[in-house]
């Protein structure tokens, strides 16, 4: 048996990515309750201080985290491409290997983690009203590392064998239980911020936990035996050659959030809680990006080792009009229902107006995020570990320069902070798109992959039928 496994090689493009993503998507909103469960109790039960302490600390809580989360999903495309081309003995050799890299990283990160994370806070001027408590929230995230870890290392394992409903399961089981024990912790026992880290802590235990023995139990890719312990170098070499350029790249992106968190935080709680809303409600915008994103690795990471050139490339068509209706029909929400939403997490009326115009103000330029993690899904799957880690340096450099000068020399003063934030998204966008094509499309001619050579195919294949 092995389990909710499909096989992607063959069939529709558009339901295989539409069916995978489905479960995916679902998912990754219930894991994204976490952190908006946090930040809706604390910000309506404890204040907007509270609120602007868990804010302040999610870039950093993002950089370890990130730097775990690529070994991961680097696991997971090999996974995919050696499944397509049906290696059933290396499937599991990189399952072992790559968890055994991943029982080793979060400890090593969570550990400077928890070290740090006062010097990290000061920073990042960290308002100093706040920064008790945005330092004892970053180190419970820190001692959460290896859970949420392992857990996603699972889930990229499942998802790359064609199952994401599986992982689905134990995320909304953890999502449920973390919301009801935020409410208890801080509502019933008064724990504050406190009482929210350990609720998260103890969710992301179960997660790990539940989606660990089902995958030992209902996959026959988990079912190891003492013969499938191998450590092999060429194994880990493969999934450091591909994992470590993506943990950099999401590190990357995890600095550059906080070199923009430490303009923010220049202007006071009052911007950095209405920063701290408008950043847990695109997290949610992400969402529908990140699962078309996981189900184009996944496919084209199936469909590149069953060397079948047609279908990545169709893929790539496929995702970006799927990602195109998405934008459009998030940029009508957020137009229309902004306020409305901001007006979740704090009864503040300051912080509601300005948030709801952050969320107008980016909602413009979501075509272009998602065709980042469209072009990245499709790259990622066919093994291109230059533009995760190309891609991180792009967004680094434009979030380092682009508040400042939006924010301080144009003189825009915090509208600039979230005009900064869609304007990267474009720059990172038209790049991405760039790699694609030097890397897949028409300015590399030679390449089976490009759309020319593709079409030149199927003619000369329509042809010989005739």
């Amino acid at each position: 048996m092995k389990g909710l496994t499909r096989d992607m090689t063959s069939g529709s493009t558009v339901k295989h990515l539409l069916l995978f993503s489905l479960p995916a998507l679902i998912g990754n909103v219930f894991q994204q309750i976490y952190n908006l469960a946090d930040s809706i109790i604390v910000g309506r039960g404890v204040g907007p201080d509270a609120l602007a302490a868990v804010g302040a600390s999610g870039s950093i809580s993002f950089l370890f985290f990130a730097l775990c989360n690529g070994i991961g999903s680097g696991g997971g495309i090999i996974a995919s491409q050696y499944y397509g081309a049906k290696e059933d003995e290396k499937v599991k050799n990189c399952i072992v290997n790559t968890g055994l890299i991943l029982l080793i990283v979060p400890l090593l990160f969570g550990t400077i983690g928890y070290i740090s994370a006062p010097w990290l806070l000061k920073l990042l001027s960290t308002p100093i009203e706040i920064l008790p408590e945005a330092t004892m929230y970053v180190r419970y995230m820190c001692l959460g590392l290896l859970f949420v870890s392992m857990y996603n290392f699972i889930a990229s394992m499942l998802r790359a064998l064609g199952d994401s409903v599986s992982p689905l399961i134990f995320l909304i089981v953890s999502t449920i239980i973390n919301i009801i024990l935020d409410l208890l912790f801080v509502y019933r026992f008064g724990m504050g911020i406190r009482g929210a880290a350990i609720a998260t802590v103890i969710a992301q235990l179960v997660s790990a936990l539940g989606s660990g023995i089902y995958a030992v139990l209902f996959n026959s890719y988990f079912k190891l035996k003492k013969a499938d312990f191998k450590i092999s170098a060429n194994m880990i070499s493969k999934i450091v050659k591909l994992g470590v350029p993506m943990s950099l790249q999401f590190a990357l992106i995890a600095i550059s959030t906080m070199a923009l968190q430490r303009v923010v935080n220049a202007y006071g709680t009052t911007v950095v809680a209405a920063f701290t809303t408008t950043s847990r409600i695109e997290q949610i915008v992400h969402q529908p990006y990140q699962t078309l994103c996981a189900s184009l690795a996944t496919f084209c990471g199936q469909n590149y080792g069953a060397n079948k050139k047609e279908r990545v490339y169709d893929g790539y068509k496929k995702g970006m009009i799927i990602m195109v209706i998405i934008s459009v029909v998030m940029l009508g929400v957020m137009q229309f229902f902004g306020r409305a939403l901001t007006g979740l997490f704090v009864t503040d009326s300051e912080v509601i107006e300005l948030g709801a115009m952050g969320l107008k103000i980016t909602s413009y330029f979501y075509v272009t995020l998602g065709t980042i993690y469209t072009i990245r899904g499709v790259l990622t799957g066919v093994g291109d570990a230059f533009f995760a880690l190309f891609n991180g340096i792009i967004e680094v450099i434009g979030r380092l320069t682009l508040p400042i000068l939006l924010t301080s020399l144009l003189g825009m003063g915090e509208t600039g902070i979230w005009l900064s934030t869609g304007f990267v998204w474009f720059i990172s966008g038209l790049t991405a798109w760039m790699r694609y094509y030097v890397r897949l499309g028409r300015f590399n001619e030679a390449s089976k992959f490009s759309p020319k050579a593709i079409f030149a195919h199927k003619r000369l294949a329509k042809q010989n039928n005739v």
